[in-house]
């Protein structure tokens, strides 16, 4: 409801205060005037409106409308440069308008009153005709004007049946329908146009008592429009409303030359009154089709429409819809929308779609490429386990894809809209990963964050958590991990008073935990909480027939990140790649693929064996390298990181490929350990990774 404010309470505003006082969609919220013994300011204390004399009091408060009708000019400036952005000024010649026409309407009333008890010399005297017929299709009554256009006396009228006086009368069908046609026309037999309004005439207990006809010739309409009708004041009225719109609007008749533009549509486009008046419609655009043309043509509205205007290239989005009148095409009005704002916000959702995807899966089953029985045992084990609540622990060599089974399992669950947490437990420093799992109060440590911090497992709440390497955990943070998965509860560091959760846990592991447990690496009890439900996910290797849909799937994902346009991949090739014992599994294979990518000319299609590096390291290389011996002349530099590489590997080996503890043997830290271990390119398995 639109709240309105009349200023002035003279003959205009008491007129306005009559209207909008008996329309549901406006709420007279004031009425202001200098003078307290204004007539309108005594009907707004009636009707319980509140009133007052200064509207510098009123103008900055709630108000969408405010209705000027003093008439002075001045008051008028004055509102319209002290209203808000958002508040419409109607200026006093509208209101003066409507009084005008409200002296009209009580004067009619009172001459329909003073003739009421004489309706039928009101009949007779009005100008449109008028015809009654009652059930059975007679004609009951016929007044003057009746005659004279239908060029019929009254005896030829009454008691006839209607079809026999106006052929084409539909007034029979009004009667069986009980429906009203308004303004329809009609053609008579003596050539006279008319228009026409039928209206069943129904009783308060629903008979059908017949119906009439009001009909007028249409040049009387004509004259009677150009008489009656001030176009002057009207187009006044209609471009103070457009010009004080905050919508940049332009109008064009039906030749497509411009009318009218607002002050909004001159500030968006840089054009002004004189660049676009009488002139064709696409004189404004600088990019794109003229929507008005387009408009005019289809006789249809078009919306959403992007375009660039004015000397200024301008980027807007155009909304467009005819002017029709009695059917005829009169022109069209066009609404720009500034998309400098829209692009705005835009940019801000893609950021915030940005960290959402951060807490998202991003894969789904439909990601992971593998028809081999193999793969699919695999597949449907998952699947399986995305179907429960249960703990799923997914179990392989490095590189075999276990995080991307983590991603399909938690978008397949009941938990899919919530967040997914990914936590690597190895990548991340022992003194500060249990702050990180778990949170921390504040003044737990020294440069703890004021007011504490949330962990992982409250931030996945009603959601999922993946734990990578598993198997790297200590005691420590293994009883702390079994009592989340025993009490569903976790504990801050530095509190004493349990958080309950809901988080449903995705281990992974490439680590014997079986043995790891013999050795005492492991806890038992929290091995058998979190492998309720294992999943066990093939190397490469085990399943190589898969490798050729594989290189497919993962030349279309190279594709987009190289701007590439590879297709294929030749039999030669893959045959090539078959014949690898890939010990980095689908990671590596990855990285074969995409470094052949790379070294493609832009133009070749199809990747040939020759485009794929050496995979099989020569039997004397492997020999010298597992012996520790160096074969080839080098800096000492060069030669030191060599054989900083075999003994990392050596004493990854020994430790059963545990990393905390062949951390602790090599005096580093895990995260040092796991620098090096990228820097040399040793995976897990202690083998040459070549992603």
């Amino acid at each position: 409801m639109k709240r309105v404010i009349i200023v002035g309470a003279g003959k205009g505003g008491s007129a306005l205060l009559e209207i909008l006082a008996k329309t549901d969609r406006m709420k007279i919220t004031g009425v202001i005037d200098k003078n307290p013994n204004a007539i309108g300011l005594k009907k707004a204390l009636e009707k319980s409106i509140p009133t007052g004399e200064n509207y510098n009091d009123w103008i900055n408060g709630d108000i969408d409308i405010i209705i000027e009708a003093t008439g002075d000019e001045a008051v008028l400036d004055e509102l319209l440069d002290k209203r808000s952005k958002k508040t419409v000024v109607i200026p006093g010649s509208v209101a003066y308008i409507i009084s005008e026409l409200m002296e009209e309407k009580e004067t009619l009333l009172e001459q329909l009153e003073l003739q009421a008890n004489n309706q039928e010399l009101i009949l007779n005297n009005i100008h449109d005709g008028m015809i009654v017929i009652n059930g059975d299709e007679t004609v009951q009554f016929a007044n003057k004007s009746a005659e004279r256009i239908l060029g019929l006396s009254r005896d030829q009228l009454k008691g006839r049946d209607i079809k026999h006086v106006i052929s084409g009368s539909r007034l029979p069908h009004v009667l069986h329908t009980r429906r009203k046609e308004v303004n329809q026309k009609l053609v008579l037999e003596n050539a006279k146009k008319v228009i026409t309004t039928r209206i069943p005439m129904i009783n308060d207990q629903e008979r059908l008592l017949g119906a009439f006809a009001v009909f007028k010739d249409i040049t009387e309409v004509m004259n009677l429009a150009e008489e009656n009708t001030d176009l002057k004041e009207i187009k006044t009225m209609l471009e103070a409303i457009i010009h004080s719109s905050d919508e940049a609007i332009s109008v064009v008749d039906e030749k497509g030359n411009g009318m009218m533009i607002n002050p909004a549509y001159t500030r968006i486009t840089g054009l002004k009154e004189s660049d676009i008046i009488g002139n064709p419609a696409s004189v404004d655009i600088y990019e794109g089709e003229s929507m008005h043309m387009k408009v005019l043509q289809t006789r249809r509205a078009v919306r959403g429409v992007r375009m660039k205007v004015g000397p200024a290239k301008k980027d807007v989005i155009v909304n467009v819809a005819p002017i029709i009148v009695d059917g005829k095409i009169k022109g069209s009005v066009g609404i720009l929308h500034d998309v400098s704002e829209i692009r705005t916000l835009t940019n801000e959702l893609k950021r915030a779609r940005q960290i959402i995807r951060n807490l998202e899966a991003k894969y789904s089953f439909n990601d992971i490429v593998g028809p081999s029985p193999e793969m699919k045992i695999a597949l449907e084990q998952a699947k399986v386990g995305a179907r429960t609540p249960a703990t799923v622990l997914l179990r392989g060599e490095s590189g075999t894809g276990k995080e991307l089974f983590a991603h399909a399992i938690h978008n397949e669950s009941d938990r899919k809209h919530n967040k997914f947490i990914r936590v690597n437990c190895a990548a991340i420093a022992e003194n500060i990963l249990e702050s990180e799992l778990f949170g921390y109060e504040e003044g737990a440590f020294t440069g703890a964050k004021r007011g504490g911090k949330k962990g992982l497992f409250e931030e996945a709440n009603s959601g999922s958590i993946f734990l990578d390497e598993i198997g790297e955990l200590s005691h420590h943070m293994q009883a702390k991990l079994l009592r989340v998965l025993q009490e569903n509860e976790i504990i801050r560091v530095g509190s004493v008073s349990p958080i309950s959760i809901d988080v449903r846990v995705i281990a992974a592991t490439n680590v014997n935990l079986e043995k790891a447990i013999m050795t005492k690496a492991f806890r038992e009890d929290l091995y058998y909480r979190l492998n309720r439900l294992p999943v066990y996910i093939p190397s490469l290797n085990e399943r190589i027939d898969d490798l050729p849909e594989l290189a497919i799937y993962l030349i279309q994902k190279l594709n987009q990140d190289y701007g590439r346009n590879i297709k294929t991949i030749e039999e030669a090739a893959c045959t090539y790649l078959q014949s690898y014992h890939w010990p980095g599994n689908v990671r590596e294979l990855e990285n074969v693929i995409g470094r052949a990518m790379i070294y493609m000319d832009m133009n070749e299609e199809v990747i040939k064996k020759e485009h794929i590096p050496n995979l099989h390291p020569t039997a004397n290389h492997k020999k010298a390298e597992s012996s520790g011996v160096l074969t080839d002349s080098r800096s000492l530099k060069a030669a030191m990181e060599q054989y900083e590489e075999i003994y990392i590997r050596t004493v990854l080996e020994q430790n059963d490929y545990n990393k905390t503890q062949t951390a602790n043997e090599l005096n580093i830290s895990i995260r040092n350990l796991y620098y090096k271990l990228e820097k040399h390119g040793i995976d897990k398995n202690g083998m040459q990774d070549f992603s």
